[in-house]
């Protein structure tokens, strides 16, 4: 979805807002009491997920266990859909608001709960609420941190938690006379490249993927002191974030230690490099990275570690500026007002954020578990998580305000447009804050919608 079509679906669904507080709030017609058992039979649910294609057999095999595993307590049926990217994600959010019917339950990205909380199309979890998916309590503290802008005002069940780190080849690091990753992004690149040599580079990453690239903008901006929205206006536009870019981008063109391949990458290629052997670092992965380096080349020869909170030109954190090492991460679970089966909603987001079923999906996938007790488990079970671990007590939420998915989109493009200088060698200064002038524009103009709507 192009960022026009992105502004038309905004201003629609600030227009629909009030119909749809009339006549989406879905009857619940699966009645039960708290924590008791719903009778689903001959009903359906409809749930969106995002595709998993790196993992797509396991996926599927997911898919149909927790199907009959609801069925077998609910008598009702599920069915799927999924979405591939962030533009997909938004656009489904934004149409089955305006229209008041689809999903009944979304899997969303953090990043997207503040926009679907916007819309006010999604049920605020109260008592009642939270005691039908099992209880507030049972969700690890830290995976509710963007679940709403406060705990009166929740629409996000934390599913999974996937805190950002980097992976690192200790083989390589040791061939090199290298301990550990720097803690600055500057060290970090210097020991980029001395691991640079011949066929081998210093880092892997993704500049084409959909998820990844804008991350890398927004931590060095907020590390530098720049949150990218400061109530209602936004900083995008910013020294901060122009840097940030420069840093990104020259690891590429600059500084070489990135495979020039690389901006062609999605993630997923980006990690069969380093679990190749073919790069020393995978920048920007979580915890589920592991079922993939555990089965390749690298299986005993890697480690994680915490991404540099210090940013780029700087020595130590300057002030005002955040040691922040991730965003808080992850999928939240949102339950559609429209719904008509809001108590069968509520047993599936029981069932999937069970002790049992995150334990099966962190070995599955990867991803950590937000319930606390599989946490705890599977934290115990294996120490190379520590860091990980580590990454989420430092992670930061992004801006809670409905703008946010149009920002990000923004953030995304401005890599988007650079892809083609980048592959030609270099990405200008002047192109550069051109690109940054139009994504303040949209982002600034977002803000002021959501303002508007309140």
């Amino acid at each position: 979805m192009n960022n026009s079509r992105t502004r038309l679906f905004g201003a629609v669904v600030l227009i629909s807002l009030g119909a749809l507080a009339v006549s989406g709030c879905g009857a619940d017609n699966n009645s039960a009491s708290a924590g008791g058992a719903v009778n689903g039979q001959g009903k359906t649910l409809d749930v969106l997920v995002g595709a998993n294609t790196n993992k797509a057999e396991q996926f599927k095999a997911w898919q149909t266990h927790i199907a009959e595993a609801f069925k077998k307590q609910t008598g009702a049926d599920l069915k799927f859909e999924t979405f591939a990217n962030a533009n997909d994600e938004l656009s489904k959010i934004q149409t089955s608001v305006v229209a008041g019917q689809g999903p009944d339950v979304y899997a969303v990205g953090t990043t997207f709960t503040p926009t679907a909380y916007s819309t006010d199309a999604f049920v605020k979890f109260d008592s009642k609420m939270w005691d039908k998916v099992g209880g507030r309590d049972r969700f690890v503290p830290a995976t509710l941190g963007i679940s709403g802008p406060d705990a009166q005002n929740e629409v996000g069940v934390p599913f999974t938690s996937r805190p950002y780190v980097l992976a690192y080849n200790t083989e390589l690091f040791k061939q090199a006379g290298l301990d550990k990753p720097a803690s600055t992004w500057d060290g970090l690149l210097d020991q980029a490249k001395k691991l640079t040599t011949g066929s081998t580079y210093g880092f892997a990453t993704g500049y084409a993927d959909n998820y990844t690239p804008w991350k890398f903008a927004w931590t060095m901006a907020n590390q530098s002191g720049n949150p990218l929205v400061d109530g209602k206006t936004a900083r995008v536009d910013d020294p901060a974030v122009l840097k940030a870019y420069q840093t990104y981008f020259g690891w590429l063109t600059k500084d070489k230690v990135v495979n020039p391949a690389a901006v062609g990458w999605n993630d997923t290629q980006a990690a069969a490099d380093f679990a190749a052997g073919k790069s020393a670092m995978m920048l920007m992965t979580t915890a589920s990275s592991k079922v993939t380096f555990d089965a390749s080349a690298v299986k005993g020869k890697y480690a994680y570690a915490v991404m540099p909170t210090v940013p780029p030109g700087q020595a130590s954190a300057p002030s005002g500026g955040q040691p922040v090492s991730s965003i808080i991460s992850g999928d939240n679970l949102v339950v559609a007002r429209y719904s008509e089966n809001q108590d069968l909603a509520a047993a599936y987001i029981k069932l999937l954020t069970s002790e049992d079923e995150q334990i099966n999906y962190n070995k599955l996938f990867g991803d950590l578990p937000t319930n606390a007790t599989a946490a705890k488990k599977v934290q115990d079970a294996d120490p190379s998580l520590s860091p990980i671990i580590d990454s989420a007590s430092k992670a930061k939420t992004t801006p809670f305000t409905g703008a946010w998915g149009d920002i990000q989109l923004a953030l995304t493009n401005v890599v988007v447009q650079a892809r083609p200088d980048l592959g030609n060698g270099s990405v200008s200064e002047a192109t550069l804050k051109a690109s940054l002038a139009k994504a303040q524009k949209d982002a600034q103009a977002s803000l002021d919608r959501a303002s508007a709507s309140k």
